[in-house]
């Protein structure tokens, strides 16, 4: 094992930064940290990663899936597509403060802070 950590084969770092990049799309980052911890990454090395991530990346990741969700089936109203999009982002992972304002950019049409 410390053969491989010599040779870099084994690095949580950036393994961890690796999956952050590549599953921050789709995923917030308590979820991005909860499966870092599934695969044995420590949580320090877990949190560091996932707090590169920034507040805009994720907004975009959030407002990407609920224009996915209002696409799919258009809501009638903001409190549905708060209700359905909304509720899907925060169990993937998202702050509800981050899927209320992904919701409230889908439901406005723009990207400005207008109140539905």
């Amino acid at each position: 094992m410390a053969r491989l950590v010599e040779l870099g084969y084994l690095d949580d770092r950036a393994f961890a930064e690796s999956h952050v990049r590549r599953r921050s799309g789709s995923r917030g980052p308590l979820a991005l940290a909860a499966e870092l911890a599934a695969r044995g990454v420590n949580r320090e090395i877990a949190g560091q990663a996932v707090a590169r991530l920034s507040g805009e990346a994720q907004l975009s990741a959030a407002v990407d899936f609920a224009r996915l969700q209002a696409g799919r089936k258009p809501p009638a109203g903001y409190r549905e597509l708060l209700e359905r999009a909304g509720s899907k982002l925060v169990r993937r992972g998202f702050s509800p403060s981050i899927a209320r304002e992904a919701c409230r950019v889908v439901w406005s049409g723009t990207e400005g802070d207008v109140d539905p």
